[in-house]
């Protein structure tokens, strides 16, 4: 086995990950732990966390031990560690006792650099394995599970803190994509990390666009997420819903469109869960329909977008769900519908919850970012303490500011109807009087003798819940959620009924509803590099040599049983199609290319560009 430890940190992440110089935080994060320091790391999904433990694992003497929530977050990070000539394996219940048994015995020898590990095993396997190891660090992955102020709480999180007990000089990484200020309090008190160093990157993903769809209804919804798709035939993606029985009507759907889709939920077995995995790892399948059980153990470079069919629960879901996407650097997708029924809906399920006020003020904050009239990424990055002083023009805010108009009428009229039912009726109840819809509610409470019965029948269903969502962010209606969610009229609200102000709604765009074209694509940045010996290139990439190298992708992943994006990310891909470098010393020469990736790979893909060129 080569000597690691003779080498240092930056030549590592040249000869193994192909990169030249470390990204924000890395190398100081590195540098703590191989000077035996405690730490926090807080980055964003695909920030690069993962390096922040591997090559400081790589370095040191012994064995990193990885402390992971999910047996295919371990698998495709063993696997990508493989792929580069770094020795790394997994303890976990897929095992059977042969693998187990040779997995032991390469941690007691030291030929493994970083042994992957649930905590539930870890815990079984302190008075025996890990005494008899040498123990370079551990990395505790995703370590906002341990706080009970994190968005995933997990209980066997919580006795981590026997590591510092059982193993004083060991240094402890936590790593984690969000958590805000009170739950990284809480990890550093609950691991008992001694003076850690605390971490914070920017939660900027620039690559990600960001946009919001108000007041969809469900064919609607069904519509444009086909449209999208077929918009981007080649593009990995996945649509988050809130119920198992939403992600099977979703799938149902796309399927009956010819899209290759799979479903994933808590409802199917573990053996169905891990096929639709596996299929949408090796690009088997284009979609996946998934509910937030489809989770952290997605480490998936190339997929290209993600679309949330419901609101989700927090701005800590939201963020580190549309983080799946574009984890390559390479610019992607994200599109959120949000409507009333959600917010009903999820205020009920705080309201049920353990943790009442706190889900409910989050769930606050996410209608907060999904009503926004101002750029969505600054709304974002302010919430995990990170202040922007300009747009981003990558979200949709940004692309087509919302026009308003004097709405005082058309709220007049929905006001007014609560009032007359004497503030005892349900959203949909008042739509059904404006629109004068004779419904069994409407016909029993007598409601069509109302004044208000059909005043707004101009308008349609949809608008009339858009007006109403956008009076409730607004404050001039509240849901009474312990109260059969019915609606209340504010302090504000009477302002409004009454004459005594006026008020601006937003324009409903009805346009968007028919299509959904590409999105602008940001420019995909190819370093500029010198390489002895290469023409130089137009800098255009080229479409069909992407192509041709996406093919040779698969095959060669097909052939290892590898995910195709653990070959090359799709970012990787775009730089050959772009500098189309024709000599094996030229290819070694792109980012994302390692020494051993290059001697591996090179030939083949090399070949196929020559054609081209």
């Amino acid at each position: 086995m080569q000597n690691f430890e003779e080498m240092d940190p930056k030549t590592i992440l040249r000869s193994y990950y192909g990169y030249d110089s470390f990204r924000a935080n890395q190398e100081e994060i590195i540098n703590t732990v191989l000077h035996h320091q405690d730490c926090l790391v807080l980055m964003p999904t695909g920030g690069g966390k993962s390096i922040c433990y591997q090559i400081p694992a790589i370095v040191m003497q012994g064995t990193a031990v990885v402390i992971s929530p999910l047996i295919s977050l371990m698998k495709d990070q063993v696997e990508s560690l493989k792929a580069n000539g770094i020795g790394a394996a997994a303890l976990h219940s897929g095992n059977d006792f042969n693998k187990d048994t040779i997995v032991r015995r390469k941690c007691m020898d030291g030929t493994l650099k970083l042994l992957y590990i649930s905590p539930e095993k870890l815990l079984t396997e302190i008075p025996f394995l890990l005494k008899q190891m040498t123990i370079s660090l551990f990395a505790i992955d995703e370590a906002h599970c341990i706080s009970q102020w994190g968005h995933d709480f997990r209980p066997e999180y919580t006795q981590l803190d026997i590591l510092h007990k059982e193993f004083p000089d060991v240094p402890i990484m936590a790593l984690t994509a969000t958590a805000d200020k009170i739950t990284r309090q809480d990890i550093i008190k609950q691991l008992q990390l001694k003076n850690p160093q605390v971490f914070i990157s920017s939660f900027d993903r620039p690559n990600l666009s960001l946009t919001v769809k108000r007041g969809f209804a469900s064919k609607e919804k069904d519509h444009y997420i086909f449209n999208f798709i077929t918009a981007r035939p080649f593009e990995s993606g996945i649509v988050y819903c809130l119920s198992r029985k939403t992600t099977e009507k979703v799938a149902k759907f796309l399927i009956s469109k010819n899209i290759r889709c799979a479903v994933y939920h808590a409802g199917l077995s573990q053996q169905e869960r891990d096929k639709a995995q596996l299929d949408f790892q090796r690009d088997d399948i284009q979609v996946m329909c998934a509910t937030i059980a489809f989770g952290m153990g997605i480490d998936k470079s190339n997929v290209r977008w993600v679309i949330h069919y419901n609101m989700p629960k927090s701005i800590e879901s939201f963020y580190q769900e549309i983080g799946r996407a574009g984890r390559d650097g390479a610019p992607a997708d994200t599109v959120l519908f949000y409507s009333l029924a959600d917010v009903v809906q999820l205020s009920q399920f705080a309201k049920e919850s353990g943790q009442k006020d706190i889900n409910l003020d989050k769930l606050r904050q996410m209608q907060n970012y999904a009503e926004s009239n101002v750029c969505r990424r600054r709304i974002l990055l302010n919430y995990f303490g990170e202040r922007r002083d300009h747009d981003c023009n990558n979200c949709d805010v940004c692309e087509n500011p919302p026009r308003r108009f004097d709405g005082t009428e058309y709220i007049q009229m929905a006001l007014s109807a609560v009032k007359r039912a004497d503030e005892t009726i349900r959203t949909s109840t008042i739509v059904e009087i404006l629109k004068g819809i004779a419904s069994p509610t409407v016909k029993r409470k007598g409601y069509e003798q109302m004044k208000t019965f059909g005043v707004g029948k101009s308008l349609s269903t949809n608008d009339w819940q858009d007006y109403l969502l956008q009076m409730l962010q607004m404050g001039f209606i509240e849901i009474a959620y312990d109260q059969d969610n019915i609606v209340k009229i504010t302090e504000s609200g009477y302002d409004i009924l009454y004459g005594r102000k006026r008020a601006e709604l937003c324009v409903i765009d009805h346009s968007v509803k028919e299509a959904a074209k590409p999105k602008r694509r940001l420019h995909l940045e190819i370093p500029t590099i010198t390489i002895p010996g290469l023409p130089k290139t137009t800098g255009v990439e080229d479409k069909q040599l992407f192509q041709a190298l996406r093919d040779l992708r698969r095959q060669c992943a097909e052939e290892e049983g590898f995910p195709p994006y653990i070959v090359f990310s799709d970012k990787v891909l775009h730089s050959l199609a772009t500098i189309k470098p024709v000599t094996l010393e030229a290819f070694g020469f792109i980012q994302g290319i390692g020494e051993h990736k290059k001697q591996k790979y090179g030939q083949r893909f090399v070949a196929v560009i020559q054609k081209f060129v």
